[in-house]
């Protein structure tokens, strides 16, 4: 099968500066004080990702996660090493980042639409899709600016939802909405891992991870830590007490795929 994504010893770096001015610098150095150093937030990381295939990527705050997903994504270029990618890429890194809030929610759909590569023809034929997903009602025409953080999140989250792509990049997507709005992502989720999509599924919510992968990739202070099996990575972050009924119900399928 395809190689859909893949990591070649990359690297992302970035500076941490400790003084603001040009003076509190000086003063510093003349202290024998640093006054700034690197950080690795993805270091070092090779991995392959076959096409078709649903990979969690999980780890604790501050693991580099994200920053690999923008990696992939092509948002940043890796400092050190390659991460190559094969077709077109649809994401839910940041959703609603490129709306304007002068603009109307209507609006906003074609111009954070462009921005995902999708074409004017394209946005069109799905107006009514990604409205009736967002659910925001009479405010589609109200200007986004008055939104509230989670009417823009659901809007947000509908253009992305309705890109196509070979590559579904998600970060931390069940956080946007109420309970029925959750419900109604993972189902939309679950469709687009069942097309023959590749996923890469960034969360902390073991069950879903559970629900929607056959793979987890663990990273640890940029690094990777671990690489393999979905319940088996859910153990090793730690995150198995949070599995629930739905986690289990996972498991046991796996128990059961295996015995097969």
């Amino acid at each position: 099968m395809a190689v859909a994504i893949k990591a070649e010893h990359a690297s992302k770096i970035f500076w941490l500066r400790y003084h603001k001015t040009f003076k509190q610098m000086t003063v510093a150095k003349m202290r024998g004080e640093i006054v700034s150093e690197t950080f690795a937030a993805v270091n070092d990381v090779s991995f392959e990702i076959e096409q078709g295939q649903s990979v969690g990527l999980m780890g604790l705050n501050g693991s580099g996660k994200s920053t690999l997903l923008k990696l992939i994504n092509g948002t940043m270029r890796p400092d050190k090493g390659r991460l190559l990618t094969r077709g077109r890429i649809a994401g839910l890194i940041a959703t609603g980042a490129g709306f304007h809030p002068q603009l109307s929610g209507r609006e906003n759909i074609y111009l954070n639409a462009a921005v995902m590569g999708m074409s004017e023809k394209e946005t069109d034929r799905k107006l009514d899709e990604i409205i009736d997903f967002a659910d925001i009602g009479k405010f589609i025409d109200a200007p986004v600016g008055t939104y509230s953080s989670g009417m823009g999140s659901r809007l947000g989250f509908a253009v992305a939802i309705h890109v196509d792509g070979d590559i579904f990049l998600a970060d931390e997507v069940l956080a946007v909405g109420d309970k029925p709005f959750k419900k109604k992502c993972m189902a939309k989720m679950e469709e687009i891992r069942n097309s023959g999509v590749t996923l890469v599924y960034v969360s902390h919510a073991a069950a879903s991870v559970a629900r929607m992968c056959d793979r987890v990739i663990v990273l640890e202070k940029g690094r990777i830590g671990y690489d393999g099996p979905t319940i088996e990575g859910i153990r090793y972050v730690g995150y198995d007490e949070d599995l629930g009924v739905e986690g289990a119900d996972a498991i046991a399928d796996n128990v059961l795929g295996a015995d097969v």
